[in-house]
Formats: structure tokens, C-alpha cells, sequence
């Protein structure tokens, strides 16, 4: 899962998650139960009212929610995602946050997921694997998320182990990094 959606234009929603699901599933399941996987997965990023249209009938959320659906709908075993939720807005981003949390209990699934979001990485991860800055970044450290699952995030928000984590994260990018590259130059 990309930071860009990668929608083929000349398909609609509902057929570029299909694509994806036949490939995956199509020697398993009937057309009807490929066509009932895209639509459950569209309609769980909130798309299900766009089924028919094409990208270019979207908006860029839109787009990356689609993109979220394929992704979710071939339920993979381990899910790389590469700041799938960069393009969306605040609510719809957490929604889908919850749901791929959701996605990857039922699944027993494991994501690999890239972000800038501190708040993002506490939320989702059982491990934090801090990255030095450019080109030749290395592993800075890496943090064990103690927080059990299922999490809620609004509990979350006054939980002294959350805001720990955060921390943790935070000073690893604001100061432990400065010493790291510098050590490095």
C-alpha cells in the first residue's frame, strides 16, 4: 500500500478492488463472493457509495481510501504500507487507523507500516523502528509499544504508558537523532 493510490483510471472503484481480490481469491470464489469481498471492502473505508465511479470522479482521499480497500480486501499475511493515510482528512484517518487495527487482530496479519505521525506509530505498533535521516538512513533505535490490544484511542489519550511511548519517540527524533547523525558526519 503506497502513499499514492495507484488506481487504474479506466476502472471504477468497484473493479479496481475487484482486480486485485480476483487475483488473490479467484480460484477459490464464486463471482458472487468476489464481488461481495470488494464491496464489503470499499464500504469499510466508507467508499461504498462510489462503487461505480472511476478515479477521476473522486477526490484524492477518495482515491487513497479505494487504494486502502485493495489493499485490506486481499487480506494479506503481512501488509507493507507506505503513509497510507497521509492524504485523508483527520476523522477519516482515524477511522481507517481503527480499522486496519480491527483487520489485523481478525486476520492475525502483521504491518510494516512507514509514517511520520508519531501519534500514528504509538497508536498501531507493537514495535517502533526509528530511522535516521537521508539516504543512508540506519536504524536509530528501535522502542517495544508495552500497550495491550484490543486499544482504544481515546483512552489512550491519558494513558501515562502512551504518553511515555510518545516520548520516547519524540526525543528519539528532537534529540537522541541530532547526536546520531552528528556521531556519524
Amino acid at each position: 500500500m503506497f502513499q499514492n493510490h495507484s488506481l487504474l483510471p479506466w476502472l471504477s472503484c468497484i473493479e479496481n478492488v475487484q482486480l486485485a481480490v480476483e487475483r488473490v481469491f479467484g480460484a477459490k470464489e464464486t463471482k458472487a463472493q468476489l464481488i461481495a469481498r470488494a464491496r464489503a471492502a470499499l464500504a469499510l473505508v466508507g467508499m461504498d457509495h462510489a462503487l461505480n465511479k472511476r478515479p477521476h470522479e473522486i477526490s484524492g482521499g477518495m482515491k487513497q481510501r479505494v487504494g486502502i480497500a485493495r489493499a485490506l480486501a486481499m487480506e494479506p499475511r503481512v501488509l507493507l504500507l507506505d503513509e497510507p493515510f497521509g492524504a485523508l482528512d483527520a476523522l477519516t484517518r482515524a477511522h481507517l487507523q481503527d480499522e486496519l487495527l480491527k483487520i489485523v487482530a481478525r486476520t492475525q496479519s502483521t504491518a510494516v507500516m512507514v509514517t511520520h505521525d508519531v501519534d500514528e506509530a504509538v497508536l498501531l505498533s507493537d514495535r517502533i523502528v526509528m530511522m535516521t535521516n537521508g539516504p543512508a538512513a540506519t536504524i536509530g533505535g528501535v522502542l517495544a509499544v508495552g500497550l495491550e490490544r484490543p486499544r482504544n484511542r481515546v483512552e489512550l489519550a491519558e494513558d501515562s504508558r502512551y504518553a511515555h511511548c510518545r516520548k520516547e519517540v519524540l526525543d528519539f527524533l528532537y534529540t537522541r537523532h541530532g547526536r546520531i547523525e552528528s556521531q556519524a558526519a
